[in-house]
């Protein structure tokens, strides 16, 4: 092999503040085109997004030089600024400062990507995966 090659996947979850239900139907769309947009800013293949009022997700593959860390923090933060600044500039909007970080294997990749398109399905249904919710921080935390 001349070249590396990778195959890396990250599904990524994060709430809102308080977990408040900031992300309205109105806003969610431009909310997830900014969240792409980084994305293909930092160099990573979206997969799939999707939530609900209170959280999101995202299925991404990134190159091997990029920290998850930084995806986060400049997705997170670029969507939060441009929420407050064009999106809707007259309402309160802010993430929580921490998130959930899953690798993912390629033979499981179109699972995860119809978990994260359909959420709004598995929360009305109470099919949800509660590790990848982040619904307490025990959940969030392997090593408790």
């Amino acid at each position: 092999m001349r070249r590396n090659f990778t195959q890396l996947y990250v599904h990524l979850v994060w709430a809102t503040w308080d977990r408040l239900p900031l992300i309205t139907p109105e806003i969610q769309e431009p909310i997830y085109n900014v969240i792409a947009y980084e994305c293909e800013q930092m160099g990573c293949r979206l997969v799939a997004i999707g939530g609900i009022e209170d959280h999101v997700h995202v299925l991404a593959g990134f190159p091997p030089n990029l920290a998850i860390s930084d995806l986060v923090k400049q997705i997170k933060g670029s969507s939060s600024h441009c929420t407050n600044h064009q999106i809707k500039p007259d309402a309160f909007f802010k993430w929580q400062g921490s998130y959930g970080a899953f690798t993912v294997n390629l033979q499981e990749l179109e699972g995860v990507a119809a978990y994260i398109k359909n959420q709004a399905k598995h929360h009305r249904q109470n099919t949800q995966r509660p590790n990848w919710e982040l619904a307490s921080p025990s959940v969030a935390s392997p090593n408790k």
